[in-house]
C-alpha cells in the first residue's frame, strides 16, 4: 500500500509496496483524509488482493491522472465528472465511502458498466445522537448560557440562577420527520423517549404517499427535523414558503443535506425571528465561503455544526469496513 501525503507534497510508504501485475487490481482511494483513517482499524486493506494507493487530498484537476489506471476507485467527496472518468479506460468500480452519492455522474457509469455502491445505514447512532444535541441545545439555549458563563454573568449575577434566556421543555411538544428511513426512525424513537409527539410527513414529490403532507404539518409542528435525500423534489423544500407556515418558536434541525433549505430564506427568519432557531450540520456549499449568509455575522438563534454528525469513531469504523467489503466483492 502506497500513501500520498498531497497536504505536504511528498510520498510515504507505510508497508512495502506489491509488485504491480497482471494478478493484482489497481485501488485507488482519492480522499483517504476524510475517513481519518490512523484512528481506524485498517488491517483489513492489508488482505485485498489489490495494489492500494491511498490519497489523502485530490483536487479536480488531479483527478483523470489519478484514476487513469484504476480498476477501482474509492472516493467520499471528490467529484468523479464523465471528462475525467473516459480518461479510465479499466474503472470497474467506483466505492462511495458515504451514502449519497451526488459526486458522481451515474448516467456515465451506467453506460460505461462501471458499478457505483454505496455504504448506508453506518452512521445511524452518530447521527441520530447529533440530531437530538441539536434540538437539546436550541430548546435549552445551551449556547447562550455557556457564553454567559464565560462573561461571568453567572458570578455577577444577584441570584443563585441566571433566567436571561428561555429554556423550552420537548416534552408534549410535537415534532415532525422528514425521511423515515433507518435514521428517521431512529430519531424517531429518540423524541418519543422524551415524551414528544411524533409525525412523519410524506414523502415530498409522492403523490400516492397516504402520510400528512409535510405543508400540513408545518403550523403545529414544534421540532422539524430533515432526514431525506437531496433530490429535485427535496431541493429547497424548506424555503421562504414553508419557513412562513411554522410557529415562530419551532426549531428547524438538519443533519441530512444543506441543499434542503434555501438558506437565503432561512436567514431572514432567522433574522428576523420568524421561527424559534435552526440547528445545521451542513450547508449548501461545504467548506462553505466566510461570506456565506448563514456565517457573515451571529445569529444567537442558529447553531451550526461542520458536518460532523457523521464522524463517531464506532459509525466511521463501521462505514470503512462495510466499503471494503464491498470492495473485496468486486475483486473476488
Amino acid at each position: 500500500m502506497k500513501e500520498h501525503n498531497a497536504a505536504k507534497g511528498k510520498v510515504e510508504d507505510n508497508q512495502t509496496q506489491s509488485p504491480r501485475n497482471g494478478q493484482k487490481k489497481q485501488v485507488v482511494f482519492l480522499d483517504a483524509e476524510t475517513m481519518d483513517l490512523p484512528s481506524l482499524d485498517t488491517s483489513v486493506l492489508d488482505s485485498l488482493n489489490a495494489d492500494i494507493t491511498l490519497y489523502q487530498q485530490t483536487h479536480a484537476e488531479e483527478v483523470a491522472e489519478r484514476i487513469r489506471a484504476a480498476d477501482a476507485v474509492l472516493v467520499n467527496k471528490v467529484v468523479l465528472k464523465a471528462e475525467d472518468l473516459k480518461q479510465a479506460k479499466q474503472l470497474g468500480y467506483i466505492g462511495v465511502t458515504a451514502t449519497g452519492m451526488n459526486n458522481i455522474d451515474h448516467d456515465y457509469c451506467k453506460q460505461a458498466d462501471i458499478s457505483v455502491q454505496n455504504v448506508e445505514g453506518y452512521g445511524t447512532d452518530s447521527v441520530a445522537q447529533h440530531t437530538l444535541t441539536l434540538a437539546l441545545n436550541l430548546a435549552t439555549n445551551f449556547v447562550a448560557y455557556q457564553r454567559d458563563m464565560e462573561s461571568q454573568a453567572w458570578s455577577a449575577s444577584s441570584h443563585f440562577c441566571l433566567l436571561s434566556h428561555p429554556v423550552v421543555e420537548l416534552a408534549g411538544k410535537h415534532a415532525v420527520i422528514v425521511g423515515h428511513g433507518e435514521l428517521g426512525k431512529r430519531v424517531e424513537a429518540l423524541f418519543k423517549a422524551m415524551g414528544m409527539k411524533v409525525s412523519i410527513a410524506a414523502r415530498p414529490g409522492k403523490q400516492d404517499d397516504p402520510r400528512p403532507s409535510l405543508t400540513s404539518l408545518l403550523p403545529d409542528a414544534d421540532v422539524i427535523s430533515l432526514h431525506c435525500p437531496l433530490t429535485e423534489d427535496t431541493e429547497k423544500l424548506i424555503n421562504a414558503d414553508t419557513l412562513s407556515l411554522m410557529k415562530s418558536t419551532a426549531f428547524l434541525i438538519n443533519t441530512a443535506r444543506g441543499g434542503l433549505i434555501d438558506e437565503k430564506g432561512l436567514y431572514h427568519a432567522l433574522k428576523h425571528n420568524k421561527i424559534g432557531g435552526a440547528g445545521l450540520d451542513v450547508l449548501s456549499v461545504e467548506p462553505p465561503p466566510v461570506d456565506h449568509i448563514l456565517l457573515k455575522e451571529p445569529l444567537p438563534n442558529l447553531l451550526i455544526t461542520p458536518h460532523n454528525a457523521w464522524i463517531g469513531n464506532g459509525a466511521r469504523q463501521k462505514l470503512f469496513d462495510k466499503a471494503l467489503t464491498h470492495l473485496a466483492d468486486f475483486l473476488g
